[in-house]
């Protein structure tokens, strides 16, 4: 279990706020990886776990770099970013002794390094290679890692921390694949609904609620829709935008004590159709894509401009539709009336959730199925 001071009860008024101590941000941030890791005076043994193809040749690089400056590092490569692949890397991490973690690459390695970071109490640099989603800045990890990690070993297993550092290269994040721009619009835009069903748990449940926190996640939404036809791939200056809107929406989650601010209803259809997807043998479509078009859905009930929501997807060249990100009918429905049970969280779904009939008329409203 991690050995970094962990709070379980805030008592009075205090409150605590762990966030990333720096960020290096823009074209060439990777090329001061070295003298940040001198100035933490941390250690030299440096473990980097990383992805698939592409994002082995980022951290090949990175590793060399290092090596070069008189640091040792052994690299993992965690490809599905299951319980499986967290288990194997904390394995190594202990057999190789080293001194601090970094994660290089997507959503998988970077909750993989976050989880080993944790158990074994050293701090994680965050080198993302996408911008597919806000976990880049933020302390948690997939929704679905996270619950089997619950079952199988306690939900104090499950904790994570910020980031100590984020370096975030914009001419490496710049070439990931124009879905992961479109999955983190789609994720972004999910904040609009995500802080009206906070809202909702603070007058009706007297959940805590931080208005610092809620107007953070409400801004980076609002940086990317403003810019929703720009958001493409290949341009530093679009990578720009979307990057630090997402490192917005993470450390609005670090002042909020938890991922309220990020993650509601909507969050909740698409942890519901991960579910299905994992239950029929395939994969589901990408995180933000899916919650983008629950954003949609979410916003209707919520008597929010629900247009506007799927406008700016649209604009963003996101899909609007199940259909066009290869979600099923049936599974749109299905995940509609099971999302209210996915977590204990109170949302515009309530504590029944939705009818089956409901759940098909609200798809039908806002055209997520025809």
């Amino acid at each position: 279990m991690s050995k970094i001071m962990r709070i379980s009860k805030i008592e009075d008024r205090l409150e605590v706020i762990e966030s990333p101590r720096y960020i290096f941000f823009g074209p060439g941030a990777i090329k001061k990886i070295s003298n940040v890791l001198s100035y933490l005076t941390l250690g030299k043994r440096i473990f980097l776990v990383t992805g698939g193809e592409i994002t082995r040749k980022i951290a090949d690089d990175v590793a060399s770099t290092l090596e070069l400056d008189g640091f040792f590092v052994d690299i993992f490569s965690a490809k599905k970013g299951d319980i499986e692949d967290v288990l194997r890397c904390d394995q190594r991490f202990k057999e190789f002794r080293g001194d601090i973690i970094l994660g290089v690459g997507g959503g998988r390695p970077l909750d993989v390094a976050k989880i080993t970071a944790a158990w074994n109490g050293v701090r994680y640099i965050s080198v993302p290679t996408s911008p597919s989603h806000d976990g880049i800045a933020s302390p948690s990890i997939s929704f679905l890692l996270s619950k089997k990690i619950e079952e199988k070993m306690g939900e104090e297993w499950a904790k994570t921390e910020s980031p100590t550092v984020i370096i975030a290269d914009t001419n490496i994040i710049k070439n990931a694949p124009s879905i992961s721009f479109k999955s983190g619009f789609g994720d972004l835009i999910g904040k609009v609904t995500a802080v009206r069903d906070w809202e909702l748990a603070y007058k009706l449940k007297d959940e805590p609620y931080s208005e610092y926190g809620a107007s953070m996640a409400l801004l980076s939404a609002e940086i990317a829709m403003n810019h929703s036809r720009e958001i493409k791939p290949g341009l530093e200056e679009s990578t720009r935008l979307l990057v630090k809107a997402l490192i917005g929406s993470g450390v609005a989650i670090s002042i909020a004590g938890s991922s309220r601010p990020a993650s509601g209803s909507e969050h909740l259809f698409s942890h519901s159709l991960d579910i299905i997807a994992m239950e029929k043998g395939r994969k589901s479509a990408p995180h933000g894509i899916q919650v983008g078009i629950g954003a949609i859905m979410m916003a209707y009930l919520q008597g929010q401009d629900w247009k506007k929501i799927r406008n700016k997807l649209v604009e963003a060249e996101a899909p609007v539709k199940a259909s066009d990100a290869g979600i099923e009918r049936e599974d749109v429905i299905n995940a509609l009336t099971i999302a209210h049970r996915i977590r204990n969280r109170y949302t515009i779904l309530g504590e029944s959730g939705l009818t089956r009939s409901a759940a098909e008329k609200l798809a039908r409203n806002t055209g997520v199925i025809e």
